[in-house]
């Protein structure tokens, strides 16, 4: 029979091993679950989507590459008068820039996730789901390159200055693995929050872009998930002034990955002649356009006042950033 602990103070120590233990088990067996789904379930780009099938072709003036009248630009008077096959083609434009930046920042994603795992020690539960995110990140870079060459349109991405600066991001699992993975959300929520919208929109998609859309919502359900359950598991063990550094930069880089990814592309804007007063209207001054970028981030900030991220003081830098 085990004895009593000596204190209240013994006992609470022990009753918060014993929940940092099954805390523990329980973030194994998701990591787990994650892993066989990526065996179970996955998809390879030259494999499972026909491209070359008839319908899969793409050709700029395919009405279903046109916004929708619900869609921000797609509503606006500028765009409604445009022909129906300049219509179309920006259409095209903004689903393959969205590709585009998507590949960049998997990129970026790819190169930080293989210096995480580099150093993770033998054993490691976390090893075997990173290299399958890893691969699965891979077949989505080639997809959505495959789309962009497709188009036949000079499609860039991220601006350059941008581009520059975001090569700093696969080193950030050097200086912290709970930053990086909130960076990770921060480019892989928006995304997701805008590829589920355009499934349920209810109207004619081009299949191959749906096809491609669905392959990447499915499998970015369970990345999202281990980022979240890192989070979880990792955040409340921080020291408590570390926890308020990433506290601070959390809002920081929510804010301006949202941004990044669901900004208007500046060389479709110049390509087309976009006016200035519509993309003010439509990107800039509008309260969707803004409600938008709040709601890009919702589960994330959710997750970081789940985990304490969130108080008094960083609550008015999410105001700041206008992702509260």
């Amino acid at each position: 029979m085990a004895s009593a602990p000596s204190s209240t103070a013994a006992g609470d120590r022990a009753a918060r091993r014993d929940e940092r233990a099954a805390g523990r088990s329980a973030y194994e067996s998701v990591i787990e679950r994650l892993s066989k789904a990526s065996v179970d379930k996955h998809w390879e780009p030259y494999r499972d989507i026909p491209w070359d099938e008839p319908e899969f072709l793409v050709r700029r003036a395919d009405p279903r590459w046109e916004l929708p009248e619900a869609d921000r630009l797609g509503g606006h008077p500028w765009y409604r008068s445009r022909p129906p096959e300049v219509r179309a083609e920006i259409g095209l434009w903004r689903v393959a820039t969205a590709m585009k930046i998507g590949l960049q920042f998997e990129n970026l994603l790819k190169r930080g996730l293989l210096n995480y795992a580099y150093r993770l020690p033998n054993g490691s539960p976390e090893f075997r789901y990173v290299y399958h995110e890893t691969i699965e990140e891979g077949h989505h870079g080639m997809m959505f390159q495959e789309f962009v060459n497709r188009t036949g349109l000079p499609i860039r991405g991220m601006a350059r200055p941008l581009s520059a600066v975001a090569q700093v991001a696969p080193w950030i699992p050097l200086i912290s693995t709970e930053l990086f993975f909130v960076f990770v959300l921060g480019g892989e929520d928006p995304i997701d929050h805008v590829q589920r919208k355009v499934l349920k929109e209810g109207r004619a998609h081009h299949p191959l872009e749906e096809t491609i859309i669905r392959i990447h919502v499915a499998e970015e359900a369970r990345h999202i998930s281990f980022a979240r359950h890192y989070l979880r598991d990792r955040v409340p063990r921080m020291p408590a002034y570390r926890r308020h550094l990433l506290g601070v930069a959390a809002p920081v880089v929510l804010g301006v990955m949202a941004r990044i990814m669901l900004a208007p592309p500046g060389p479709m804007i110049r390509r087309f002649g976009i006016p200035a007063r519509v993309v003010s209207e439509v990107y800039l001054r509008s309260p969707a356009a803004r409600q938008e970028i709040r709601d890009s981030v919702s589960r994330t900030r959710e997750l970081c006042a789940e985990t304490g991220l969130i108080n008094g003081f960083t609550r008015r830098i999410w105001q700041v950033m206008g992702i509260s």
